[in-house]
């Protein structure tokens, strides 16, 4: 005999139980009975009224045993979508320290992601406890460095790692209200599922999953949202907007009651027109697009909803979009929400249960889109039933709602266990002064925390089963920083230049705390280090003691009555390579330093320099010989004491000049400037000027001729 399977719909509005039989290769539908609630007892997806939706349970379940005359004792149920808690969550963490290395790695931020996704939820439930969640699921949207969009974190260097993530997660007061609810009804709950995997498990197929898809199941009361992406169930939402808001607009616009306005909507969709009469008593008859144009702001809505739902969760606007649910007859829907995907009108459509290739029928079953969840139901519990697991971690039991494919991750997760917290701390780092600035050796990075799973060392991708045993250890935590200068400057560049012509190697002096030290020492914390290159002509002779040669590098001047008279041809000079270059000049490799040393000049030297007339002249002829008379016209003085001419002067001296009253020349003054031998004069001096005898102090005069024998 065939195994049948009876499965329950558990909505806001109504109970659906049907009667499944499964063959080798089909499912047959044998029958279904469908019942609403009598009180308000369902509230988005979330049973309020425990007792009064076991009755409708009760009812539904005894009227199919009594029409097929059986006993029901299981069934299999789902959870509602729109119970799913959706959080967007984005998490940061400072790589500085911790580069993001490996896979694991990237792992861990994805897992504290979802924490604080949990932690986010439960702070908004009054008893702020986030172990009343279960997470069913989590997608990344998007990884950053240094709030730059990145496509992979791993390898990565940087000041800051960021991942954004979509987690979803089911409470737990879900489940355990319809396990409650199926007890009273005495039944026991044979297999679970999600009401969107429901639906998706039998319109999308596996090997479909790779297309990204949008489900949209829009019941009475809420519009649940399922995504497929990439081989998988990537996200769910829900909105609060769905076939009641339809089914108010009509009310308003035609003046109906609500029971009434539900008849023309379910009516209007199957004849294309409706009659109705309003409270005043006026009848008339509307027809579909009538109806549409009336309610468009209702329908417009709706579907703005849906559409920003969607991208929120998407992140894009995805391929194609799969409507289901009696929601999803509303006129003109499908349009609408294809226009605000931007989506051409065929990637929107709705489907109904003549899409569920493998099911047969044997009851009279509208063929519409309002069966596919409740169809769903049954093949997903049986083909894909969620299970309760239990594992320990770290000698504590944990129960996990095993909803897909559990790791290691997961478990980390429901045992509570923060992520960060189990990171080695890096080590202490260092604060050195590297030629006046502050810098900071880090130390060595903290070790990821280690797992265990049942005693063997494995990664948190690593898959559980029911009855593993996990361990987890906090990473090791991390070293003081171990640097030398050498690592910390890298090579210390050397090389040779020449000196007047000497060989000069030039290295950089390496100073720790004031003391000469080489590359090879170990940096201490708060040491002062000072690595001094030559890579000037004067760090050069400062370094080969030749601070005198600095110290004469000025343009040499003197004031001469107050006013200053710079002489910068008589100043000490530098060269390299025969060009003439400041101190400050930049030595290269090879280069040749020359120095030309400045002069001490003469008073008269610099007077001559100056352009200054310091004395006055005649040349005359003696003894057939032109002989120049010179006499000083001026009086020098330093600190009113009188100086010669070939005394010498210094940098920055001062001189006061006061011009004397010019004298003639008189016979007598050649004496200074000739040599007469008086031995071999004998007798008298026989002076003559120009020819005729002259005295001592006879005048001379230019060109004047001299005799003396």
């Amino acid at each position: 005999m065939n195994e049948r399977i009876f499965a329950l719909d558990i909505g806001t509005r109504s109970v659906v139980g049907l009667l499944l039989e499964q063959t080798e290769q089909h499912y047959k539908l044998i029958d279904y009975v469908m019942l609403e609630h009598v009180e308000r007892s369902m509230l988005d997806g979330q049973i309020h009224d425990i007792v009064s939706v076991a009755k409708v349970i009760q009812k539904v379940k005894e009227k199919l045993e009594a029409k097929h005359d059986i006993k029901l004792t299981k069934a299999c149920v789902a959870a509602a979508g729109r119970a799913l808690k959706t959080r967007r969550t984005t998490i940061t963490k400072n790589i500085e320290q911790h580069p993001l290395i490996e896979k694991e790695d990237i792992l861990f931020l994805e897992l504290s992601a979802v924490q604080q996704a949990q932690h986010d939820l439960a702070l908004e439930e009054t008893d702020h406890t986030s172990s009343h969640y279960y997470c069913v699921g989590y997608s990344v949207i998007q990884y950053k460095l240094d709030d730059d969009s990145i496509g992979s974190l791993i390898d990565q260097q940087g000041k800051y790692a960021e991942v954004e993530i979509i987690a979803t997660f089911l409470p737990k007061v879900v489940v355990e209200s319809l396990l409650s609810a199926l007890q009273r009804a005495d039944l026991e709950m044979e297999a679970l599922t999600l009401e969107p995997i429901a639906a998706i498990n039998v319109l999308i197929p596996a090997s479909m999953r790779r297309i990204n898809v949008a489900l949209v199941d829009i019941g009475a009361g809420t519009s649940d949202i399922a995504l497929t992406d990439t081989g998988t169930i990537t996200a769910y939402g829900m909105v609060p907007r769905a076939g009641d808001e339809i089914t108010e607009a009509i009310s308003d616009h035609y003046l109906l009651d609500f029971n009434e306005a539900e008849r023309v909507k379910k009516e209007i969709t199957v004849s294309n027109q409706a009659t109705i009469t309003d409270i005043l008593g006026f009848e008339q008859t509307i027809t579909y697009d009538e109806l549409a144009d009336a309610i468009s702001p209702a329908i417009n809505q709706l579907a703005d909803a849906i559409a920003r739902e969607i991208m929120v969760l998407n992140a894009r606007a995805p391929k194609a979009v799969m409507l289901v649910g009696g929601g999803s007859l509303t006129p003109h829907l499908t349009n609408q929400l294809a226009e605000k995907l931007q989506l051409p009108n065929n990637r929107v459509a709705i489907r109904g249960t003549d899409a569920i290739p493998s099911l047969q029928f044997e009851a009279d079953i509208p063929a519409g889109p309002t069966f596919i969840t409740p169809i769903g139901i049954a093949i997903a519990a049986k083909q894909n039933p969620v299970h309760y697991i239990s594992v320990t971690v770290n000698d504590r039991a944990v129960r996990l709602f095993d909803m897909k494919q559990l790791t290691v991750g997961d478990c980390l997760l429901a045992a509570g266990i923060h992520i960060d917290k189990l990171y080695g701390r890096p080590g202490m780092a260092y604060m050195i002064t590297y030629n006046g600035q502050s810098i900071t050796l880090p130390g060595t990075y903290g070790q990821p925390p280690k797992v265990w799973l049942n005693q063997e060392h494995i990664t948190i991708e690593e898959p559980i089963k029911h009855g593993d045993s996990l361990y987890v250890e906090k990473g090791k935590d991390g070293n003081e920083p171990h640097v030398t200068i050498k690592e910390l400057v890298g090579e210390l560049p050397t090389f040779t230049v020449y000196y007047n012509d000497e060989k000069k190697q030039l290295a950089p002096a390496i100073e720790v705390n004031k003391r000469a030290e080489d590359g090879n020492y170990l940096i201490k914390d708060h040491d002062t280090i000072n690595v001094i290159e030559t890579k000037t002509i004067q760090e050069f002779l400062v370094k080969h003691n030749k601070q005198d040669i600095l110290n004469e590098l000025y343009v040499f001047k003197i004031y001469i009555n107050g006013k200053e008279k710079s002489f910068p041809q008589l100043s000490t000079k530098l060269f390299v390579n025969g060009k003439e270059v400041t101190k400050k000049a930049l030595l290269q490799p090879g280069d040749k330093i020359r120095v030309q040393e400045g002069q001490q000049p003469t008073i008269k030297m610099l007077l001559e320099e100056a352009g200054i007339k310091y004395q006055q002249m005649i040349t005359v002829i003696y003894n057939g010989k032109p002989v120049t008379l010179t006499k000083q016209s001026i009086r020098i003085l330093q600190n009113n004491n009188e100086r010669n001419l070939d005394d010498r002067l210094q940098h920055d001296d001062k001189i006061e000049i006061e011009s004397i009253e010019e004298n003639e020349f008189i016979f007598q003054d050649i004496f200074r400037f000739i040599s007469v031998d008086l031995s071999q004069i004998k007798g008298g001096i026989d002076i003559k000027k120009n020819g005729q005898p002259t005295t001592f102090f006879d005048l001379l005069e230019e060109n004047d001729e001299i005799i003396i024998n």
